[in-house]
């Protein structure tokens, strides 16, 4: 199997997007660190893992704040062996962060920004030393089109994981480690359904997509996969949209 005897450690992984990221990852050998700031919901999803044959560890870990991250790798490290795979998957994510900034209390421009941008480079700062440790490894960032098209808090931290993602590329890259990100378009995620109201949804998927259906978790868990795999082993510092086919630009 492609990661047996790797480990996966993925943000926001209790839930959604993410737990789809562990689910495919431990069918394919790796342990996986369910990192998450809910801590019960994280082990209930590191249990079910473990019912279906796989090594799993639940951790408490709120991305946002420094300290928890590097408490939630070292226990990796403790509990898994080290880190050889990160999933920066965690985000605040509604229409709420995407309204225009003269809308949005500070506060909460604030919260989206320290989890969707600090979260990112606070757990790749610290998962680099245990993946230079082990002789490399990948992260994946999770951006978004709405990082295209940059509308509010939402929009601009997602601009910014496109960022980060050049620029962790370059400075990591002497550790043998890869980083890419993927830019998920409308997708029929809980969340996102939770969140949209049918009409917009149509029009989204029936006249700004080139391709008319929705887009699914699964289509989001095959990209990821293909670039913590050693088929991306000459990829890094991409950021693959996986939206059908919006937004196209030169």
């Amino acid at each position: 199997m492609e990661h047996q005897g790797r480990t996966a450690f993925i943000t926001g992984g209790a839930r959604g997007l993410g737990f789809g990221f562990a689910k495919a990852l431990a069918a394919e050998g790796a342990r996986i660190a369910i990192a998450d700031i809910d801590a019960a919901e994280g082990e209930r999803a590191a249990a079910r893992l473990r019912e279906r044959g796989a090594e799993a560890i639940a951790l408490a870990c709120d991305v946002a704040n420094e300290e928890s991250v590097d408490e939630a790798i070292v226990a990796a490290e403790a509990g898994l062996g080290g880190v050889d795979i990160l999933i920066n998957n965690a985000g605040l994510l509604t229409r709420h962060y995407s309204r225009d900034f003269s809308a949005l209390p500070r506060a909460d421009i604030r919260a989206c920004l320290d989890v969707n941008i600090m979260g990112v480079i606070n757990c790749a700062v610290s998962a680099r030393k245990s993946m230079a440790r082990r002789g490399g490894g990948t992260i994946v960032n999770i951006a978004s089109i709405a990082g295209y098209s940059v509308a509010g808090a939402y929009g601009l931290s997602k601009l910014a994981v496109r960022g980060l993602t050049i620029s962790l590329a370059r400075e990591f890259a002497p550790d043998g480690i890869r980083v890419n990100g993927v830019a998920p378009g409308l997708m029929a995620t809980d969340t996102v359904m939770a969140d949209l109201p049918r009409e917009m949804v149509d029009h989204f998927v029936n006249d700004l997509q080139l391709i008319k259906r929705q887009g699914q978790p699964q289509d989001i868990v095959d990209a990821v996969l293909f670039l913590c795999s050693s088929r991306a082993g000459f990829i890094t510092g991409e950021t693959i949209k996986v939206a059908g086919g919006f937004p196209l630009e030169v």
